[in-house]
């Protein structure tokens, strides 16, 4: 079965799908992006994310197709850690899982397990993708384990590599 692939256009912050079957089948089947007025607006990570899989074909305002290259380089100045929350949507995509924008909750993803879409039950983990090499202070780290405890979701913090590579550390609160 060959799947078609879904047109859409680069607009500001997002890209927009025409409104097609094709485009529904991608909401409906795996939850990329929402739906707006009978066409799917999908985040940056998640288009590039189809742009790899050969899913999605993005053009600019004039209708001229977008290489990968230059939309990593659009969304990079849009988004300047767009590379490292890339790392971990692919990865965690690969690995089966639906990941969201936490924006409301105070973090990057919101990752539901295996199996479950949005709106059929809640994300397990929020995630906070960060570099190797960066640092955070006791304060931050407390404060999006706050935010994890008090949105009733498992804290999990995604560190990339130099060469792209995911590790996960899941944090929870214990009492002795």
């Amino acid at each position: 079965m060959t799947r078609e692939t879904v047109n859409g256009v680069f607009a500001e912050e997002r890209v927009i799908t025409e409104a097609t079957d094709e485009a529904r089948e991608l909401y409906n089947q795996s939850r990329y992006g929402s739906m707006v007025d009978s066409k799917v607006q999908l985040s940056l990570l998640e288009s590039l994310y189809l742009i790899e899989k050969g899913r999605l074909k993005v053009a600019d305002g004039r209708g001229k197709e977008i290489p990968y290259e230059k939309f990593v380089k659009k969304a990079t100045r849009l988004e300047p850690n767009f590379w490292i929350r890339y790392c971990v949507f692919k990865d965690m995509r690969n690995r089966g899982y639906i990941i969201k924008t936490a924006l409301k909750f105070g973090a990057d993803f919101r990752v539901y397990d295996r199996g479950v879409k949005p709106g059929d039950d809640h994300a397990r983990w929020i995630v906070y993708p960060v570099h190797e090499g960066s640092t955070l202070t006791w304060y931050e780290f407390a404060a999006k384990n706050r935010v994890a405890h008090s949105t009733k979701k498992r804290l999990m913090m995604a560190v990339v590599d130099g060469e792209g590579d995911v590790s996960y550390w899941e944090i929870r609160w214990l009492r002795p």
